[in-house]
């Protein structure tokens, strides 16, 4: 399985642990920054990981910050992604069984580095399986397009 990772400099020393820990396992990892703990803007990444998820490049996505919200909330810009903030095993499993997330977010302020190898092990080893969940998950996606429409804002990108 191919991961991606990310995040900023409030989390570059669990990402630094994360990579090892899920090469250690076996899976391919792609970090995409921060490199350093100088300061970033985490949005730049996140959207970054998610976009290379969405065009396929790689199969899940790991991202940190200080507390794991503001880079799934940059995530989940990326129409067609789902990345769940974690914080436990718990909820990481069901962000991949009940809501096909492909990103799990974590919080470096908020769990340590053994509990955040415990959560991106959780959700890397489970799958979605459908059932009951598909038709959540297609709802979101029907939402997400009939939102977005040609353009989900109007706005123009930041590349322009």
């Amino acid at each position: 399985m191919k991961v991606a990772i990310g995040g900023d400099e409030a989390a570059f020393a669990l990402k630094e642990i994360l990579i090892a820990h899920m090469q250690e396992q076996g899976y391919q990892v792609e970090d995409f920054g921060t490199f350093n703990a100088e300061p970033i803007l985490y949005p730049d990444v996140a959207i970054e990981v998610a976009t290379a998820i969405k065009e396929g490049r790689f199969d899940r996505g790991v991202l940190v910050c200080g507390t794991g919200i503001g880079v799934a909330i940059s995530a989940n810009k990326v129409p067609g992604i789902r990345a769940a903030q974690a914080h436990d095993t718990y909820s990481a499993g069901k962000a991949r069984t009940s809501n096909d997330a492909q990103i799990v977010t974590l919080g470096a302020r908020v769990v340590g580095p053994e509990l955040a190898k415990d959560i991106v092990t959780t959700f890397l080893g489970k799958s979605f399986p459908g059932g009951p969940s598909a038709e959540k998950v297609a709802k979101i996606h029907e939402y997400e397009e009939r939102l977005a429409g040609p353009s989900s804002s109007g706005a123009p990108s930041p590349e322009a």
